[in-house]
């Protein structure tokens, strides 16, 4: 469908294409050439495509007769808003007379099978009551109060006044409260839509005001089918797979898809097929069976053939930083497959979905996710170095030495913490210098020629989990705090908790006087941490049991006691008065042996600062 009739160029651009479409006119020298993105722009709902949501609420809400009094219309570049805005304004002031015995239409309505009275001027934007605005370059208060004195008169000729505010984010913070109490009590005779692609800018107060539609980005297949209908349309011959890498680069943006096919029709020039080699060299894209085999080459741990690989895709005219970006995104597809091996994936050709699942088989979700994260952090390095193709070759060798980084539990153990590994025979020795490989090399069939890779022979084994601790009782507790050396940790359980209940799970305890409300806290962490699963620690009403350092206070009483009622000891007390017992100790805890062992069990010190020389 090609409509010669001119056009506004502003906002130009935003539509979806038409569907039917129809075939271009002979071009001619005195014929103006307009851009696919103008040339195929939607006039009404019927030809939008990938919005079927919206669609249907408005639909049901104009069959109903509840007609809102202003719209907001979000989402990415090139979408659709700026046209959507421009078919509801159709909508709203649609006329039919009525002919060939069919009723007059003169309501809002979404089906619109004929151009009505006003629906042509208002597609080329130039009817009296549609008033297109620009914030972008009418940001300010006075702006806003033109519309608000002008939405005070009726429409000229048509039903309703529509005001249309494209960029409406852009508009400062006084022309936004301007609008306030016009947008929320507006006359029935004005409606508004609003478009933006950064809907958080917008005040909440005013977005609570419109009935808000999110645009959504058009899906891969969607957009490769409207494509080779827009160029069948132009008589244009170009393959398939150079068209589903136009629907990728254009990221769901309808916009960008028709400004990419117009490049890449100008590129392949006339009366020739255009491949998919010349559209992939225009856009900068790396070659996906490529893509693979670098990434396979990585995770081998084979530098040469990566750093290779990816030399010769820079030297084809890849961009360094966009390979990463594809290494990464089929690092995404082996995750997905790997967490949903039964759900399917559309968007993925068949022989990288076939790819996909042979590597999900064989990595390991760590591997997956230390790839994912070096590869991002990569695409940055490389888009910001002054050589790229340096800075990517360094991505590589960091992804493929991660393979030898220790997991966190490899690592507590080389420091000490954690049971050995048992049995399995020790790792053979690696070459020096030689990265250790995230799977081990097998033969591989060419992936362009066949179609998929040969799998794997063998994954890298799975380290072995830690010994997970146990507790029995209490003190078993204690004795890995002063293990892990904490000792604040220690000290607290010894010294603040009254024991009511100890079982695997669950510990129940009062505190002592001065105890810390803290402690069940700390406590159910680290047993959670050295055990690996849930523990309940609890504060209970009960008193408990005493303490561990109340429970060794109480016998170092009772030991001195029992030495006080001791003859000897008793005189020694009333030869030297006032002296007191401060410690009792066996023999082999004193610092000295005693002359004669056996004439005493134990040696008691006493404290007497006015014994004097007696």
């Amino acid at each position: 469908m090609t409509d010669d009739s001119p056009q506004n160029d502003e906002n130009a651009g935003e539509g979806l294409f038409p569907a039917p479409l129809a075939p271009a006119p002979e071009a001619s020298a005195s014929t103006a050439y307009r851009v696919l993105a103008r040339k195929y722009r939607p006039k009404s709902f019927d030809e939008l495509i990938g919005q079927d949501l919206m669609v249907r609420i408005l639909t049901n809400a104009f069959e109903l007769g509840r007609v809102h009094q202003a719209y907001m219309l979000t989402g990415v570049r090139g979408v659709g808003k700026t046209t959507t805005a421009r078919i509801l304004a159709r909508a709203l002031n649609y006329r039919l007379p009525s002919k060939d015995g069919h009723p007059e239409i003169d309501r809002p309505t979404v089906h619109m099978p004929e151009l009505g009275e006003h629906c042509q001027a208002i597609i080329d934007s130039r009817h009296v009551d549609v008033i297109e605005m620009d914030a972008a370059s009418h940001t300010g208060v006075d702006d806003v109060r033109e519309i608000i004195e002008g939405a005070r008169y009726k429409p000229a000729v048509a039903r309703t006044k529509v005001y249309i505010i494209d960029e409406v984010h852009m508009l400062s913070k006084s022309a936004f409260n301007a609008l306030l109490k016009t947008l929320e009590e507006p006359p029935e005779h004005v409606k508004f839509v609003f478009a933006t692609t950064e809907i958080e800018k917008v005040p909440v107060t005013v977005r609570s005001r419109c009935l808000r539609f999110d645009l959504r980005r058009v899906e891969p297949a969607v957009l490769i089918a409207h494509l080779e209908r827009i160029c069948a349309a132009e008589k244009v011959s170009i393959e398939p797979e150079a068209l589903a890498l136009v629907a990728r680069a254009a990221e769901g943006s309808v916009r960008d898809s028709l400004s990419l096919l117009d490049q890449a029709i100008a590129h392949g020039g006339a009366g020739r097929t255009i491949p998919a080699d010349e559209v992939r060299a225009m856009l900068g894209l790396a070659d996906k069976a490529q893509v693979i085999e670098l990434f396979d080459a990585v995770m081998c741990g084979d530098l040469a053939r990566a750093v290779e690989n990816l030399r010769q895709q820079y030297d084809e005219g890849a961009d360094p930083a966009q390979v990463l970006v594809e290494v990464a995104e089929f690092v995404h597809l082996i995750t997905r497959v790997k967490i949903a091996p039964d759900a399917s994936f559309s968007a993925a050709p068949p022989d990288e979905a076939k790819a996909a699942r042979e590597y999900a088989a064989i990595l390991g979700m760590a591997a997956l996710n230390r790839s994912w994260q070096i590869l991002m952090k990569g695409v940055v390095e490389a888009r910001e170095s002054a050589r790229p193709l340096a800075a990517a070759d360094m991505v590589l060798v960091r992804l493929a030495y991660a393979a030898d980084l220790p997991t966190p539990d490899e690592a507590l153990r080389k420091l000490g913490f954690g049971a050995p590994e048992s049995g399995g025979a020790p790792a053979p020795a690696r070459p020096p210098g030689r990265p250790a490989p995230a799977m081990s090399a097998a033969p591989r069939a060419n992936f362009a020629a066949d179609g998929g890779r040969a799998a794997v022979a063998q994954a890298v084994a799975a380290p072995q989990t830690a010994a997970r601790a146990a507790f029995a009782r209490l003190e078993d507790v204690i004795a890995r705090a002063a293990a892990e050396r904490d000792i604040q940790l220690k000290i607290m359980l010894e010294r603040d908790v009254r024991l009511v209940r100890f079982e695997q799970g669950r510990v129940e305890f009062s505190l002592a006087p001065g105890g810390s409300t803290h402690l069940p806290q700390v406590l159910m962490r680290r047993l959670q941490e050295w055990t690996g699963e849930r523990w309940i620690v609890a504060l209970s009403s009960r008193e408990g049991y005493p303490s561990i350092a109340e429970r060794a206070g109480e016998q170092e009483r009772e030991r001195q006691r029992g030495v006080a009622a001791d003859p000897l000891v008793r005189a020694v007390l009333d030869r030297f008065p006032g002296a007191e017992i401060i410690s009792v100790r066996s023999p082999h805890e004193s610092f000295a042996a005693p002359s004669s062992p056996e004439s005493a069990e134990d040696i008691i010190y006493v404290d007497d600062d006015d014994a004097g020389d007696d």
